[in-house]
């Protein structure tokens, strides 16, 4: 159930919904929001809230201990697979028909239905790829 829309956490979902193909932080967050007057503990405290009510979610990035929070409450993203950018950050949608081929394919040869919404494909963007 969605707790009381209180002014911080208005402010946050704002944020994150404007940063919708960003992963980010508590600390980004914090530091994005700190007009706002929202401390970290408020930030944290939010962002647990909205993980439970399937609002965002929280991922940790290979070799790194940081936590980060990327919204999902968006249509575009629901039943959606998503794709990182180990370089530069970004989070992109797959195209549906790649994204259909490989949760079909992987249910046929594996056994294995993909939670579409929560995956995440990493690997380095074509704009990342071009700089070199």
């Amino acid at each position: 159930m969605p707790k009381y829309m209180t002014k911080q956490r208005k402010a946050l979902l704002g944020y994150l919904a404007e940063h919708a193909d960003e992963e980010l932080s508590a600390r980004e967050i914090e530091k994005a929001l700190q007009s706002e007057g929202i401390s970290i503990s408020a930030v944290y405290r939010n962002l647990s809230a909205l993980e439970q009510e399937g609002k965002i979610r929280r991922l940790t990035k290979s070799g790194s201990r940081e936590v980060f929070y990327q919204y999902t409450d968006c249509s575009s993203c629901r039943d959606c697979l998503h794709l990182s950018c180990e370089k530069c950050g970004k989070t992109y949608h797959m195209s549906v028909p790649g994204a259909e081929l490989l949760v079909s394919n992987l249910a046929q040869s594996d056994e294995f239905e993909i939670d579409k919404a929560n995956t995440v494909l990493y690997g380095v963007c074509r704009d990342c790829r071009k700089r070199g």
